[in-house]
């Protein structure tokens, strides 16, 4: 939201919740993607050039079903799709996808079509892509796929990393090297709007992932404790800690609420996940803010979120 008005573009927010940010309220409009009719009556008045669909339910709980837990990301992914089909002004579209429709490891996939999803999420998205393909739209599409997204305003990781990290909870599992893919939201908000200006040749049905180039974890890890408390992180033993994240398992399914670790958690901070960045950044070129400046908005964020 911020990057497109401040390029100048007339924007509106479509969106079941407010803005965090208070001026883009003027923006937004209240609306859930699930009830068609109002999305593509809303869609027809705004009559965009651009669409970039966001919404989606992003949680990996795996006590659902895509069916029962995600259809948001199914059925509202169809709803969009009919939206921009019955609005003749539309001639971009971006749809959001994750790089959650293949996880191994340090495999790639070898076509935009081979799927390995390895949460119930990651299957939604399978969907929402089948559907965008078998939608047909006349209008320049492009599916994205951003990698682990960080930086301002991600409610979720300052609640939970940033806050142990602050602290002194938390501890790195070893230093063996786990390489894997990651992205500052400023890149990644970058790496869209320029999908959008791109020439329709260059885009068209293309799956293109968003970040940056891939880190080591404990690079980035680093990064962010010597801002915020001066020292690099604390390593412990992997062992060690695998035995926590299976203590804390227990101790989460007790009390209904995620431990400090988990082996979800270890097992995210011990396993490479790398995607195949290249054919983006050979598009749009590198991205231009460096992991230094990415970490230092999020601290000036974290400290005060009216500074960003």
């Amino acid at each position: 939201m911020r990057a497109a008005i401040d390029a100048g573009h007339e924007v509106l927010n479509l969106d079941i919740r407010p803005p965090s940010i208070a001026e883009h309220r003027a923006h937004w409009n209240e609306l859930d993607i699930m009830n068609a009719v109002e999305l593509a009556t809303a869609v027809r008045e705004f009559a965009p050039q651009w669409v970039v669909h966001l919404a989606a339910r992003t949680d990996c709980v795996e006590t659902t079903t895509v069916e029962e837990g995600y259809q948001v990301n199914t059925i509202g992914t169809e709803n969009v799709l009919a939206a921009v089909r019955s609005c003749p002004a539309v001639e971009r579209s971006i749809i959001t996808s994750t790089q959650f429709v293949f996880n191994r490891g340090a495999e790639l996939p070898a076509h935009d079509e081979d799927y390995f999803p390895h949460t119930v999420y990651g299957q939604s998205k399978v969907i929402s892509e089948q559907v965008t393909r078998a939608a047909r739209l006349s209008s320049t599409w492009t599916i994205v796929r951003p990698t682990n997204v960080w930086g301002p305003w991600h409610l979720r990781q300052r609640d939970n990393f940033f806050y142990a990290l602050e602290r002194g909870l938390y501890v790195h599992p070893g230093r063996a090297p786990v390489r894997r893919s990651y992205g500052y939201v400023g890149n990644v908000v970058h790496q869209m709007l320029a999908i959008l200006a791109a020439p329709r040749a260059d885009v068209h049905g293309r799956v293109l992932y968003l970040g940056d180039r891939p880190i080591e974890l404990l690079d980035w890890v680093d990064a962010f404790s010597l801002r915020l408390r001066g020292t690099p992180v604390r390593v412990a033993p992997a062992a060690v800690l695998n035995v926590l994240g299976r203590i804390g398992d227990g101790i989460s399914r007790i009390t209904g609420k995620p431990f400090l670790i988990t082996s979800s958690r270890f097992n995210s901070m011990t396993q490479p996940y790398l995607v195949p960045m290249e054919p983006t950044l050979q598009l749009l070129g590198e991205p231009p803010f460096t992991l230094e400046q990415g970490v230092d908005a999020t601290a000036r964020w974290l400290r005060d979120p009216r500074s960003w």
